[in-house]
């Protein structure tokens, strides 16, 4: 027997006797008769070149070295013990790790909420959280470096080749300085809004929003005037802050209090040309995953979502 070879069978005889500091005991406790526990400490002391009892006829002592070793054999079989379990855990999604991407407009209250509630039903899935626009989301689905994300587009336009949950839909609000003259309407007259510079996210980040933003300026006979371009949305509410124009955001951003900074829906407006008033831009946030996904800690995530933050409840 090699030392890499040592069978559990071997600690467990020698925790019995470790316990019981008997042979004959540790026999009966194992179910087994005498001479093959004896021959099994024997050949376990031959195999790691130790002495591990000290023996005489009168009584059976641990050496320095059995003592040694005793909280580590209990561990190890407590924990070979715990395998089956373990293994069935896994396979159920109850044990294992989520690698979960996210847009963040859902980290301003949902997703801390979504965390707290998972742990607490599922307490051994690790979720291991990145803040990712969605165009480095699908990179990281590409690369195999992310389980799921939630990402931001608008209603009904998730990127194709991946499952999807709606999870929020919202509309979008216009943040604007608090000391520019239409900060004072309780909602913003909308042709005038759309004559404002705007500040927006690149289109690469959520092309779908980005189109429908600008879709609403083309239905208004305007051509959007971009003053400046960032790709986190407090990078965008800072600079509506410091005056450089209006900003489109999901209502949910709202939570981000920025002194200086005021939020305000738009009221509806009809083009001389449109008998009916244009419809105003809303987003969606969905959580993402590979449809040919194998993770059951995913799984289990999946279904937590579904019955607590689906936007269909």
């Amino acid at each position: 027997m090699r030392e890499a070879s040592i069978e559990l069978r071997a600690w467990r005889q020698f925790l019995a006797v470790a316990e019981e500091l008997h042979f004959g005991r540790a026999a009966q406790r194992l179910h087994m008769t005498q001479p093959p526990v004896t021959q099994g400490i024997a050949q376990l002391e031959k195999t790691l070149g130790v002495v591990l009892f000290d023996r005489t006829r009168r009584r059976v002592a641990l050496t320095p070295a059995g003592e040694a070793l005793l909280p580590e054999v209990r561990e190890l079989l407590a924990r070979a013990q715990a395998l089956p379990g373990r293994a069935r855990a896994a396979a159920a999604g109850e044990l294992g790790r989520v690698r979960l991407a996210f847009v963040s407009t859902i980290g301003f209250e949902r997703l801390p909420a979504w965390v707290r509630e998972f742990r607490l039903q599922c307490p051994e899935v690790a979720l291991e959280l990145v803040e990712a626009t969605g165009d480095v989301q699908l990179e990281a689905f590409a690369r195999g470096e992310i389980d799921a994300g939630l990402m931001l587009h608008s209603p009904g336009f998730a990127p194709p080749g991946l499952e999807r949950l709606a999870v929020t839909e919202e509309p979008l609000v216009l943040a604007l300085p608090a000391r520019h003259p239409l900060a004072r309407r309780p909602k913003l007259p909308l042709a005038e809004a759309l004559a404002e510079p705007l500040v927006i996210f690149p289109r690469r980040i959520v092309p779908s929003l980005h189109d429908a933003i600008f879709g609403l300026y083309h239905a208004a006979g305007r051509a959007p005037q971009v003053a400046q371009e960032a790709i986190q949305m407090q990078t965008i509410v800072n600079l509506v802050w410091g005056g450089l124009g209006l900003a489109w955001v999901p209502e949910s951003v709202t939570q981000f209090r920025r002194a200086g900074v005021v939020y305000r829906a738009a009221a509806e407006f009809a083009p001389a040309a449109r008998r009916r008033p244009l419809v105003l831009p809303a987003c969606e946030t969905s959580l993402v995953w590979p449809a040919a996904g194998a993770n059951p800690a995913l799984a289990r995530f999946v279904q937590f979502i579904a019955a607590n933050g689906s936007a269909r409840q």
